[in-house]
């Protein structure tokens, strides 16, 4: 019988993916969620989730107990400023339990860069996390890797959008740094494979693909995948901060994260050396154009298991400051009822639709204005998205949204991720009337932050009357087809 192996980082972009891989090797696989109904809905059978955090050092103990390897994919850059202190105390949380518990060896991600000097903050973070790990008494292998492409990875979606959106580039010098980009396909195969390979315990492992290129090459190389003709001319004058406004406004990537990478993609990032092939002579990482051309049929399949966007959180708001409605206590809600001559089925379908490329159903412009409002506030605006046009996860990324809950056929709520002088959320809840109808319970709740936000709520409630009442009249167009609704109610708190 395979040993449980402890996956931290679950909710995240490599973590999602890796579990389900695990699975198929045949471990027994426990994950470690600060929030684990984020992990519902995955369809992971089998698998143990324990609620802890690693900057919480008595919820590890529970985690790591019985555990043979574990991952450490922690990372808190998308958590706002010093992040740095933040890895600091969680690996050596992780490193002090795991010593305790006994465990047999940890297996950690990191990035690739060399020269101490000219490391950006990301960056001497990744390697200074790896240090601290390697620290304690348990063997680590820590992985190094250069740029990962994968459908819904950081570093794809930012190709993808700057080389789908501008046909003529004008781009900073960093387009030129150096980089030896892999598919996330061969990093989870890295992943997977240590735990047969023992000999990669206690040994840092470069990891990257088939070429070395620069971003501009890469971004050729997209262009080239999709069909597109592109020009990037480069200029000397964009410094870090103009470009993370420029990266900001065309990708869905927000400024403060977009700061972080380019100060990291100015330094080259290739192996030093052939020890990834010494040690996992199975493994032939495949080119740059095949990483490419998987990523791109990932995304028109909409088979993308994981996106970046399931681990960024506004820096406003870290993970554990989310809240869970109990009751309705100090909170301003606007609620409307709506029935339809459809089942909750169909209703609900309508409402796990919305966003994305599906649009809001009604005056899709004025949500458009919001989010272009919310992206020059320096909010995450309309920009991210959706992860799949119908099927919904908690924790998924809506447009500037987040899903807090999804339990088909009965409850969707979305809590606001942008720029707000308070706390709000949009609900739907669909319940039955008899065997062919259903009701639309939709409720707007806001948590004011002082009287900012009393009088911006009171400010926008005209439009948001509009707005919502149409919104839930074309939900339930959308879900009977034909447009028969009846008995509206509205209800202010």
């Amino acid at each position: 019988m395979q040993e449980r192996v402890l996956v931290t980082g679950a909710t995240g972009y490599v973590g999602g993916r890796l579990v389900p891989r695990l699975l198929e090797a045949g471990y027994k696989v426990r994950c470690l969620a600060r929030d684990p109904s984020r992990l519902e809905g995955r369809g992971w059978e089998g698998v143990e989730v324990v609620r802890g955090d690693v900057l919480d050092p008595a919820s590890l103990e529970p985690a790591l107990h019985g555990v043979g390897p574990a991952y450490y994919l922690v990372h808190s850059m998308a958590t706002g400023r010093e992040y740095q202190e933040r890895d600091r105390a969680g690996a050596a949380h992780f490193r002090e339990a795991a010593a305790r518990a006994g465990v047999r060896r940890v297996i950690y991600l990191g990035g690739l860069a060399h020269g101490d000097e000219t490391l950006s903050p990301h960056l001497r973070s990744r390697l200074e996390t790896g240090e601290i790990l390697r620290a304690g008494p348990v063997p680590v292998t820590e992985f190094r890797a250069s740029v990962i492409l994968g459908s819904g990875s950081l570093s794809f979606e930012v190709i993808r959008y700057l080389t789908e959106r501008l046909p003529v580039m004008v781009a900073p010098r960093w387009v030129g740094s150096l980089c030896q980009p892999i598919g996330i396909r061969d990093v989870l195969s890295y992943l997977v494979k240590a735990l047969e390979h023992p000999e990669s315990s206690g040994r840092v492992i470069e990891i990257g693909g088939a070429d070395i290129l620069t971003y501009r090459e890469i971004m050729l190389a997209y262009a080239r995948t999709r069909g597109l003709r592109r020009r990037i001319y480069t200029v000397p004058v964009l410094t870090p901060r103009l470009s993370s406004y420029w990266l900001g406004l065309v990708t869905p990537v927000p400024t403060g994260v977009a700061r972080e990478l380019i100060e990291g993609v100015r330094t080259d990032s290739v192996c030093s050396g052939a020890s990834a092939l010494d040690v996992f002579p199975e493994i032939r990482p495949v080119p740059c154009a095949e990483a490419l051309r998987q990523a791109v049929a990932s995304l028109e399949e909409q088979r993308v298991e994981t996106s970046w966007t399931l681990a960024f959180s506004p820096a406003s708001e870290s993970a554990d400051q989310a809240v869970f409605l109990r009751d309705e206590e100090g909170l301003i809600v606007e609620e409307r009822r709506l029935r339809v001559d459809a089942p909750p089925e169909k209703v609900f379908g309508a409402v796990s639709s919305l966003g994305g490329d599906n649009g809001w159903y009604y005056a899709d412009f004025l949500w458009k204005w919001r989010g272009f409002l919310d992206l020059l506030a320096g909010g995450v605006g309309m920009r991210r998205g959706r992860r799949h046009p119908t099927l919904l996860r908690p924790g998924d990324p809506v447009d500037f949204w987040r899903v807090e809950a999804w339990v088909p056929p009965s409850l969707l709520r979305l809590r606001a991720e942008m720029k707000l002088p308070g706390r709000a959320w949009l609900e739907f809840r669909v319940r039955p009337e008899g065997s062919e109808s259903s009701w639309i319970i939709q409720r707007a709740l806001f948590d004011s932050r002082g009287l900012a936000g009393l009088l911006y709520w009171y400010a926008l409630y005209p439009i948001h009357r509009i707005i919502f009442s149409g919104l839930v009249m074309a939900i339930g167009r959308r879900a009977v087809r034909n447009g028969r609704t009846c008995q509206v109610g509205t209800r202010g708190v």
